[in-house]
């Protein structure tokens, strides 16, 4: 059981240091995430062959796995881009909502009804948004792409749990990748167009802090693919309940290594040497966090706890 844990917190980490990792890569957005994604599906084609796991999928469930795959390139266009826009702590932040996001999307998806305590929630969540972006609007693009990571998020996380349980994980990130990457390969000349400038080859510098290729081989073997096997293999210990919960700490994570290897803790307070970090901001934040404890909280009240029997269960 401490094994599991220790590998779940492992990967929640190695998530969160997918922040890191997009502000040290000098690349634009759309062109980091057609290199994750093509490296992180070759990386797993390799995987597959070796182990010889291939499954055949049916037509359909093809279909919704190339959706999830073109939803999640955007979102991973959107959370770098905001990175870029902002910094890390801002665009994780921002991301954090969509655990909010998501219990209201469900419904809309699956045809359910919302619940009225998800929907308080979620406005409070908004409210912070709002705050933040009140006053830090220094970064208002940056936190307009975290928000729509956060809710595009929210949207394929939705779709990838109807068929989750059908075929195994490594399978369905390999067509997810593939057809991200063959989507995001279409959108780049648009991208182009407008933005001639920009730079396609990574780049290698002298230094280590400098080489794009590094940086994006860690990103997509340590914090997409190694990252994946951990959190799979603490599953076989660990309930769905203590994995979402540990889950919950990827923001979290990945602020402090933003405060460590960037020192953006300085940075959100200061903005061309001008001091900006004032009480809005703090209650913008604070509103955010604590919209999310609450979700957290609700899942811990006694009619969502599960029992003492199934709390540590193998799936």
């Amino acid at each position: 059981m401490k094994k599991a844990l220790i590998q779940m917190h492992l990967a929640v980490l190695l998530w969160g240091f997918t922040g890191v990792l997009g502000r040290a890569i000098s690349l634009d957005a759309p062109i980091l995430v057609w290199y994750r994604m093509l490296l992180t599906a070759i990386f797993v084609a390799v995987i597959l062959y070796v182990r010889k796991e291939w499954v055949s999928i049916p037509r359909k469930h093809l279909m919704l796995m190339a959706l999830i795959g073109i939803l999640m390139g955007l979102h991973w266009v959107a959370f770098y881009g905001s990175i870029k826009l902002a910094n890390v702590s801002i665009a994780l932040v921002c991301l954090s909502t969509a655990s909010i996001f998501t219990p209201l999307v469900d419904p809309i998806i699956n045809r359910g009804k919302h619940d009225f305590r998800e929907l308080l929630l979620g406005s409070l969540a908004i409210i912070g948004v709002y705050l933040i972006y009140r006053f830090q609007q220094f970064y208002g693009w940056g936190i307009l792409a975290g928000i729509i990571a956060a809710l595009l998020s929210s949207v394929f996380t939705v779709f990838n749990k109807q068929i989750a349980a059908k075929y195994p994980a490594r399978t369905m990130v390999f067509y997810e990748m593939s057809t991200g990457w063959a989507f995001i390969t279409l959108l780049i000349p648009i991208y182009l167009h407008y933005k001639p400038e920009t730079r396609l080859i990574p780049m290698v510098g002298a230094e280590l802090i400098h080489n794009d290729w590094i940086w994006l081989v860690v990103l997509s073997l340590c914090c997409t693919v190694w990252a994946q096997s951990l959190s799979l293999n603490a599953l076989k210990k660990l309930s769905s309940f203590t994995a979402t919960l540990s889950v919950n700490l990827e923001p979290v994570y990945g602020i402090l290594l933003a405060f460590i290897f960037y020192n953006e803790n300085r940075e959100i307070i200061f903005i061309d040497g001008t001091e900006k970090l004032n009480s809005g901001f703090l209650a913008g934040m604070g509103l955010i966090l604590l919209s999310v404890v609450l979700q957290m909280l609700r899942v811990l009240l006694p009619g969502y706890l599960p029992s003492k029997k199934n709390a540590e269960a193998t799936n």
